[in-house]
Parts: structure tokens; C-alpha cells; sequence
């Protein structure tokens, strides 16, 4: 197939059971923002987040052509509000969670993640009719349960900013329900034709950029902590973000932000092997209550699929 004949939205067309795969791949790659930022000798906060999006910018400058084609910048959608859409939504979601964290505790952060794949089952319930099985209700609300367990205790604690940081929390996982819902609609749903989004996370990265460029000045990161954030932008958002888009469009909305629960759990795991920050009993819990909704979701949905 020649270069004009290629539509990147036609690829990687993928079966439930691979898309549930490579979406716990994604979900890994994410998590390891906390344990790498360990690692850091001198940038923080800010200096950060224009790093890590700024790497992201560069990686997938590279990227697109290689996986699309040298032609891929003019079969780009430019006009279509989906994908400017869908690009804030990224840069929301690459910004906002380092933002509230400077004004809240990282547990509140968290807490707010929980809330997601509800906010996103009822966005796609209401602007694209998608219905979810009373498996997957119930899978939402035990996941939910499990992570607030994890951090109950701490909610509300913090400085008098706190609410201010969770409310900014939570404009994450109201972005990440808006694009599971953007990917799955640009698929020929209202749209006429089938759109495709894996550049606007090239678009979020850039605003991302943009926004936090100036809070992260003066810089002070080090040579090392630059090739640790060079590393983030390419393994932690460029690549799982495309692949994640690709998820999305088997899987239902509600489903991806669901399965994105386990960076919560696997960013924990990371941090205790890779930088000695052992979780109480009460995360190990509440971990088992998240990883226990999501197997049995998957589980009940391949009977189904297998009857």
C-alpha cells in the first residue's frame, strides 16, 4: 500500500482481548513517572512538566513520520474541532495533575483520579449512547472504593490551598473522559468520517509546553535529570499516549479509563522496588480491592464474549 492510499485510522485494528493487553501496557509506561522523578537531582515542579512535554513534542515529531508516513503532516485534520478538542484535553491532562500537586497532597490528587471512569461512562452515555454492563458499574464503584480506602485518611489534610488543588485535580479525570469519548465518537460517530486524534497528543504536548514554560524558569535541572526527563517524554507519554488512542477505539470509553487505574497501583509498586517508599497496609488493601474490580470485569466481559 502506497503513502496516498494510507489511512492511519484503519491500522492496528485490534481484538478486545489485545486492546485490554496493551492498555495494562500503557498504564505501566504511565506509572513510571513516579519513580523516575526520584531519580531527578535538581528540576522540579514545573521545570518538570515542560521538560517531560517538551521531550514528548520532540519524540513524536519523529514518531509520526516514521509510523505514517513523511505525508502524515498534510492528512492531518487541522480543521476539525475534534482534534484541537481532543488536544486540549491532553494538555490538560499533562499540566494540571503537577499543578495540583503543588497545591495539594498527592493523596487528594489521587483520590480525584477514582472518579474517573464515572465521569466517563456517563460523558459517553450522554453524548454518544454508549451503555455499560451492571459488570462494569459495579467494577467502576468497587475501583473507586478501593482507591479512596488507600487514601481516606488523608483527604482534606494538606494546606489551605488544598481545595484548590483537588478541585485542579479534578479537571484530569474530566479531561480523560472527554478524550476517551473524543476517540471513540471521531470513529465515523457524528463526525462523517473517521478522524484521526494520535496527533493532537503531538497538539497537547505543545500547549503543554507553552503553558508551563515560563513557571519553569530559571532552569536548573541537570544534565542527568534532563536525560531522565528526555526518557519520560518519549516511554511515559508519547508512546502510551498513541497507544492508548489506539485502545480506545475498541474499547468503550468507560472501559480505558478504568483500566487506567492501574497506574495508580503499578506507580506504588514502582515506587516501593525501584525507590524504597514501602505502602501501608491500608494502600495494599485498597490496591487489591482496584486490581480484584478490574480482573473481574475482564474476566466476566471473555465469558460473555466465549458463551
Amino acid at each position: 500500500m502506497g503513502w496516498g492510499r494510507f489511512h492511519p485510522v484503519e491500522i492496528m485494528k485490534l481484538r478486545h482481548g489485545q486492546a485490554v493487553g496493551l492498555m495494562v501496557l500503557v498504564t505501566l509506561m504511565w506509572s513510571i513517572a513516579g519513580v523516575v522523578t526520584r531519580q531527578l537531582e535538581q528540576a522540579r515542579s514545573f521545570e518538570v512538566t515542560f521538560w517531560r512535554s517538551f521531550f514528548t513534542v520532540i519524540s513524536l515529531l519523529v514518531i509520526l513520520p516514521l509510523w505514517q508516513g513523511p505525508s502524515v503532516w498534510r492528512r492531518i485534520h487541522w480543521r476539525r474541532g475534534s482534534l484541537w478538542l481532543s488536544g486540549l484535553c491532553w494538555a490538560i491532562m499533562f499540566t494540571a495533575f503537577m499543578l495540583a500537586l503543588t497545591l495539594t497532597l498527592v493523596a487528594n490528587v489521587l483520590v480525584m483520579m477514582a472518579v474517573g471512569p464515572l465521569l466517563t461512562a456517563l460523558l459517553a452515555r450522554v453524548f454518544i449512547g454508549q451503555r455499560l454492563p451492571l459488570r462494569t458499574w459495579a467494577a467502576i464503584l468497587v475501583a473507586g472504593a478501593g482507591i479512596a480506602w488507600m487514601y481516606g485518611t488523608q483527604i482534606g489534610q494538606g494546606p489551605s490551598s488544598a481545595l484548590y488543588g483537588s478541585l485542579l485535580a479534578l479537571c484530569v479525570p474530566l479531561a480523560a473522559a472527554l478524550q476517551w469519548t473524543l476517540v471513540q465518537r471521531s470513529q465515523g460517530q457524528g463526525e462523517g468520517e473517521a478522524v484521526d486524534l494520535v496527533p493532537s497528543v503531538l497538539l497537547g504536548a505543545a500547549l503543554s509546553s507553552l503553558l508551563t514554560l515560563p513557571l519553569s524558569l530559571p532552569w536548573i535541572a541537570t544534565r542527568t535529570d534532563i536525560a531522565w526527563l528526555a526518557l519520560l517524554g518519549l516511554v511515559q507519554l508519547a508512546i502510551p499516549c498513541i497507544l492508548a488512542i489506539i485502545c480506545a477505539r475498541v474499547l468503550k470509553a468507560a472501559e480505558v479509563s478504568l483500566l487506567a487505574l492501574l497506574e495508580v497501583v503499578f506507580g506504588i509498586t514502582l515506587a516501593w522496588l525501584g525507590a524504597g517508599e514501602m505502602p501501608d497496609a491500608r494502600v495494599l488493601a485498597g490496591g487489591t480491592l482496584v486490581l480484584a474490580s478490574l480482573v473481574a470485569n475482564e474476566s466476566l466481559a471473555w465469558k460473555e464474549k466465549n458463551v
